[in-house]
C-alpha cells in the first residue's frame, strides 16, 4: 500500500534492523500502529505540556528568532508530497528550511549546538530538504515564555525567560544536504510499506469469520 510517512514521524521507521532484516522491531511496531489506525478508523495523536507549549508559542518563537537574524520569516501553511513522505516546514526560505523548536525551559534549553542534535529531529529536517529542494535546513530551539497554565508546580524562574538577552535565547543546529541519506529514506518507506500491507491483510484475516 502506497501511504506516506510523514516527515515529524519518519525516525520511528529508520532505524536499522538485525541481520537481513531492512526494519528495525520499533519501526514494525510504529508501522503496526499505523495499519491498526487504520483498520479502526483512528487517529492517535500523542499530546503533552511540552508539546502543548510548542504550539501555543509558535508564533513567539519565529518572532524571537528573526528579532535575532534580522529576518521577516512567517510560518509556512503549505504541506507537500512525493512518492515516499508528506511534510510541512516551519519556514521555508531561500536557501534553507527552518525549523523552530521552542524549548520547555531554562534547563532543557541546548545552549550549545552539539546538545541540540537529534537524530530524529535531523530525519525530518531531511525530509524537508528532500521535499523543498533546498541546500541546507537548521533547528531553531528557541526559549520564550512559557503560558502559565502549562508550568504547574515548576519554578516559575525556569519559565519566565524574557529578562534574559535575546541572542542567549536562539541556539542554530545546521544540517547539509545528503541524497544517500534520501535514497535510505526510500527503502525504508518501500519495506514499510511492504510491511504495512502484510499487517493490514494479517489484521483482516484474524478478524474474519
Amino acid at each position: 500500500m502506497s501511504i506516506l510517512f510523514r516527515a515529524s514521524a519518519l525516525s520511528a521507521i529508520m532505524t536499522d534492523g538485525k541481520g537481513k532484516e531492512e526494519l528495525s522491531v520499533g519501526a514494525k511496531t510504529y508501522v503496526t500502529k499505523l495499519a491498526k489506525e487504520f483498520i479502526y478508523g483512528f487517529d492517535e495523536r500523542v499530546s503533552s505540556k511540552y508539546m502543548d507549549k510548542g504550539i501555543q508559542v509558535e508564533d513567539e518563537s519565529i518572532d524571537l528568532y528573526n528579532a535575532v537574524h534580522l529576518t521577516s520569516y512567517a510560518k509556512n501553511t503549505e504541506r507537500k508530497n512525493n512518492e515516499w513522505i508528506t511534510g510541512e516546514a516551519d519556514i521555508v526560505a531561500d536557501d534553507r528550511i527552518i525549523d523552530i523548536k521552542s524549548s520547555w525551559c531554562l534547563t532543557t534549553f541546548p545552549v550549545l549546538a552539539d546538545q541540540g542534535e537529534d537524530k530524529g529531529y535531523e530525519w525530518q529536517l531531511r525530509a524537508y530538504m528532500w521535499l523543498w529542494d533546498k541546500p541546507r535546513a537548521d533547528i531553531a530551539y528557541c526559549l520564550v515564555n512559557t503560558p502559565e497554565d502549562l508550568i504547574g508546580y515548576e519554578s516559575k524562574s525556569l519559565h519566565q525567560v524574557d529578562h534574559i538577552n535575546r541572542e542567549l535565547r536562539v541556539t542554530i543546529v545546521p544540517y547539509v544536504r545528503d541524497t544517500v541519506m534520501e535514497d535510505k529514506i526510500k527503502i525504508k518507506v518501500e519495506a514499510a510499506r511492504v510491511y504495512y500491507a502484510q499487517v493490514i491483510q494479517e489484521i483482516s484475516n484474524q478478524h474474519t469469520y
